[in-house]
């Protein structure tokens, strides 16, 4: 992906956050990306930002700015590798979306990811947007949930298995899984044990900071026990994830997961996710 787009993960309201900005490749037709221009959204409050080897750093923080530039072309970063450019502040106490808008100015041209949608929150549809962080309410969990999906079932069957790839930006347990679709819902693990293959349930999940921990057939993956009906391809089921940080403090996130086959299960739950 072109985009400068922050690590996967929501920030607490009031909170300090660190964003990580990831520059994926150079602009159009141009060979390295020799400078970053960070643009501070409204209500974000700026308390420094990380210096980069081979990078002159320079803070406006009359004019709401962060800039990068590569002091010669050998450290510039070619645009076959990826980097992070990170600076940290404090988000504003009222959940909502903030806009990055990060101007990317190459050995050939610039990229100036700063397009907002007119509407809502998604970026989908949009040549430059700019790099977008939701600020979610104290209680609200902050993991990131993508290409989340439900296996379809038939008539008379009693289980099925929901799959999802999961990150927490500071780290995270899963320690809980409900829906109204099933009586029980739980996360297990399938793991050979000599020529066996056996399931467990997993009454915690380590989810460690920054780091994608994916829920998939074979692997770990939400056990769905007691259909309370058939799940048909094309719907959603609603879930609850219940998550505990490291110090014990407690929340949960929203999701609805298409049913579906896997490749076919339509859009992932971070496009359909509900806040709690």
């Amino acid at each position: 992906m072109a985009h400068v787009t922050l690590s996967p993960g929501a920030a607490t309201a009031g909170s300090d956050y660190t964003a990580a900005f990831r520059v994926g490749h150079a602009c159009k037709d141009a060979t390295a990306t020799r400078g970053i221009a960070v643009r501070l959204p409204a209500g974000f409050v700026l308390a420094d930002a990380q210096a980069r080897p081979g990078w002159k750093l320079d803070v406006q923080r009359a004019a709401g700015e962060v800039r990068w530039s590569a002091e010669s072309p050998g450290t510039a970063v070619p645009t076959a590798e990826h980097a992070e450019f990170v600076l940290r502040g404090k988000v504003p106490a009222k959940p909502g979306v903030l806009w990055f808008k990060v101007l990317q100015t190459c050995d050939v041209g610039q990229a100036d990811w700063a397009q907002v949608p007119a509407s809502g929150s998604s970026t989908a549809g949009l040549e430059n947007p700019a790099a977008r962080l939701e600020v979610v309410a104290v209680g609200v969990a902050t993991v990131d949930v993508r290409d989340g999906w439900v296996r379809q079932s038939v008539p008379g069957q009693s289980g099925s298995g929901a799959f999802m790839k999961l990150t927490a930006p500071t780290g995270a347990r899963l320690v809980g899984v409900s829906t109204p679709a099933a009586g029980v819902a739980e996360v297990h693990e399938m793991k050979m044990d000599g020529d066996t293959m056996r399931m467990r349930a997993m009454p915690v999940l380590e989810l460690p900071a920054g780091k994608t921990v994916e829920l998939t057939p074979g692997g770990y993956h939400v056990m769905l026990m007691d259909l309370k009906q058939p799940l048909v391809k094309g719907t959603t089921v609603p879930m609850t994830l219940r998550f505990e940080d490291a110090k014990g403090a407690s929340s949960s996130l929203e999701v609805q997961l298409p049913v579906g086959t896997g490749a076919d299960a339509g859009a992932s739950a971070h496009d359909h996710m509900h806040m709690k």
